[in-house]
């Protein structure tokens, strides 16, 4: 099983191929923000993802409309609620917290 960490906790949780980010830094007991429950409606869960980006689902054209609507985006930013983990470690930062 792919490992995730989250920082700024620096905690890190197995995580299921196929998973959502969020559900998994959720189910890790992180507070971060998800207005819409993971509908990619609101941008609330942005991320920062600082390893493993590759291996993490593809971005939607969904995804990528409410990323350029959000405030402080980058090139590693993703919506915890779209990205599903792959077979590789990823460590993530949030971004927004409850």
């Amino acid at each position: 099983m792919p490992l995730v960490t989250i920082n700024p906790s620096g905690k890190t949780v197995e995580g299921t191929t196929g998973a959502s980010l969020l559900s998994i830094i959720l189910a890790a007991g992180e507070n971060i923000m998800h207005k819409c429950e993971g509908q990619a409606k609101c941008g609330s869960c942005h991320i920062s993802v600082l390893e493993g980006k590759k291996s993490l689902s593809k971005t939607t054209k969904i995804e990528n409309e409410k990323l350029d609507a959000t405030v402080g985006v980058g090139s590693k930013s993703r919506l915890a609620c779209q990205a599903n983990l792959g077979e590789e470690n990823v460590t993530v930062e949030l971004l927004s917290f409850v």
